[in-house]
């Protein structure tokens, strides 16, 4: 018994084909649609999420076209050119750019960080403006946008400053640090902080404050801890409050030294000193020398 064929291809191969299609378009709709909601719950950016979507229909496509091969429903110069558009693209995707695939599906399950979070990445530091398969964009203080490979990310630190998260509101801890010598005193140096954020107190959601964080022979270092709502607001309150409280510094450090002595009249004080103690000592050795003979 012959069966029948359709442009030299038999109709069992033909059926195969057509199971093998609805199949694929089957797990098409089904991965589609837990992937929609699953980045709905996750909250991900449309671009991410498109990213996601079509990553799993290109492995649906390929999975597909390989089960088709497999049957013999191609004729061999398709399959022979399926091979060397797929040989290209295998050659085309290196290294690295799989490892920023995997990365970036690692990075939209884990969520260390959202779109529109304060983050510093290694040295990069400023608000995620875009998460996609293979780079994170991140806006800098400089106002210049950084873009970042994902498989870089997973080999830095990650630092995400945000502090407080609801439903509604967003609260983020900022921190930075701020250096100063040993001529005005702690005391002062604490007035000075309380003066200067006093002034930005009203605009923020929490007051910020400073604590000594380390202290050596030549320098005291603070650690400012600002707390914003809107990230963006870091990139102006961190230059202001840091003018603010130098200019403060600076007045202080200017009352301190007029109060201290010439750097001359200090000289001149120790070798007068020194040469007032010389002089005793002279007279001493001499009361010592006659008491000495007369005995």
């Amino acid at each position: 018994m012959t069966t029948g064929n359709l442009f030299g291809i038999e109709f069992s191969t033909i059926l195969s084909v057509l199971v093998i299609a609805v199949v694929a378009l089957l797990l098409e709709r089904v991965f589609t649609t837990y992937l929609s909601k699953f980045t709905k719950r996750a909250k991900m950016q449309r671009n991410a999420a498109n990213n996601l979507v079509l990553t799993f229909r290109i492995l649906i496509l390929i999975g597909a076209v390989l089960a088709i091969s497999r049957i013999g429903g191609l004729d061999p110069a398709w399959i022979l050119s399926i091979s060397a558009i797929a040989g290209a693209a295998l050659g085309f995707a290196s290294q690295k750019t799989l490892g920023n695939f995997l990365a970036g599906l690692f990075l939209l399950a884990a969520r260390p960080f959202k779109v529109g979070d304060l983050v510093r990445l290694g040295t990069v530091e400023g608000v995620v403006q875009e998460v996609t398969i293979n780079y994170t964009k991140v806006l800098t203080i400089g106002n210049n946008t950084v873009s970042i490979s994902n498989l870089q990310i997973l080999d830095r630190d990650i630092t995400n400053y945000l502090y407080e998260s609801r439903k509604n509101f967003s609260l983020y801890c900022y921190t930075f640090e701020i250096g100063f010598d040993h001529t005005v005193s702690t005391d002062k140096l604490t007035a000075v902080f309380a003066e200067v954020f006093e002034r930005f107190v009203h605009t923020l959601p929490k007051p910020p404050f400073a604590m000594l964080t380390r202290s050596d022979a030549f320098a005291r270092v603070y650690t400012i801890y600002l707390y914003v709502e809107h990230p963006e607001d870091v990139f102006t309150l961190r230059p202001q409050i840091s003018a603010e409280v130098f200019k403060r510094w600076d007045l202080e450090r200017s009352a301190a030294k007029s109060t201290l002595p010439p750097k001359d009249d200090s000289a001149k004080m120790a070798q007068q000193q020194m040469k007032k103690k010389e002089e005793k000592d002279d007279e001493e050795g001499k009361t010592r020398s006659q008491s000495d003979t007369v005995g």
